[in-house]
């Protein structure tokens, strides 16, 4: 069972303006910390891209006569915003990204609080014999060796080296480190609703159009699953330690395979 949906409601109260939520008769969170672990929209150069987009463009409405800037002389602030939620942020995305019928994450994501773990992992190197060059992959004897919750349905991949460059960072043609495919059978183990990693994605960069991770993580075509989101382009602080959270998977309403998301981890505190 969803560990968040065993939460004794009538334990939560004010303190000073704030909030604690009981999860049981001994652990909470603070809703006064949260841990955002995602990174923004922003038209800054250099600035986070992927997929060879462009910068994103952010512009005041002018048109008949209307002046969408103040500091031009309008009335209000009223920009059109251009920009890639794969490509620009963090985003969150469903298995409509793979299928020929688009589905939407804003129909399929219907619960936004979870028992999550943070794990941090350093991508191996690995010979791709089909392209005959050096890759960095995640491999599952790296999870093997990592003490996953049974009750956790998020799991939260924080990749090393982890640099403050990655939030400005174009990745590419720079070959990501992306999953081994038999890391599903661990993913698979535990039950894992929501894949979260601050790569640009799961999956090699250039890969012919395979998606190998993506299939087989939504069950595409045979047994789709349309509970499971993966999220990319997060950025988890090093002064986050691994461990248990309780995971706000914030989800732009967007009808789109894909969303700009915020997800947020509360340190489950005793």
């Amino acid at each position: 069972m969803n560990l968040f949906r065993q939460i004794i409601v009538e334990y939560f109260f004010n303190f000073k303006g704030k909030m604690k939520l009981f999860l049981d008769h001994k652990s909470y969170i603070d809703t006064s910390k949260p841990l955002d672990i995602s990174l923004s929209l922003s038209t800054q150069v250099p600035g986070l891209r992927a997929w060879y987009v462009n910068t994103p463009i952010i512009q005041p409405v002018k048109a008949n006569g209307f002046n969408g800037s103040v500091i031009e002389g309008g009335a209000v602030n009223f920009r059109d915003v251009f920009f890639n939620p794969h490509g620009h942020m963090t985003h969150t995305e469903c298995l409509g990204h793979i299928t020929a019928s688009v589905h939407s994450i804003n129909t399929h994501i219907k619960e936004f609080f979870c028992k999550a773990q943070l794990i941090t992992i350093s991508p191996q190197d690995f010979y791709n014999e089909d392209e005959d060059v050096s890759d960095k992959i995640i491999e599952r004897s790296q999870f093997e060796s990592i003490t996953i919750d049974e009750e956790v349905e998020a799991l939260v991949i924080r990749t090393l080296p982890n640099l403050p460059s990655k939030k400005t960072l174009d990745y590419s043609s720079t070959n990501p480190p992306y999953l081994s495919l038999d890391c599903m059978e661990i993913i698979n183990r535990y039950s894992i609703k929501h894949l979260l990693i601050d790569l640009p994605s799961v999956d090699r960069e250039e890969d012919n159009g395979k998606l190998m991770f993506h299939h087989a993580f939504w069950g595409v075509p045979d047994k789709p699953n349309y509970e499971r989101t993966i999220t990319e382009l997060i950025f988890v602080e090093n002064s986050i330690p691994d461990g248990t959270y309780i995971l706000e998977l914030q989800v732009a309403p967007f009808e789109n395979d894909a969303s700009p998301s915020r997800p947020v981890l509360y340190a489950i505190q005793e």
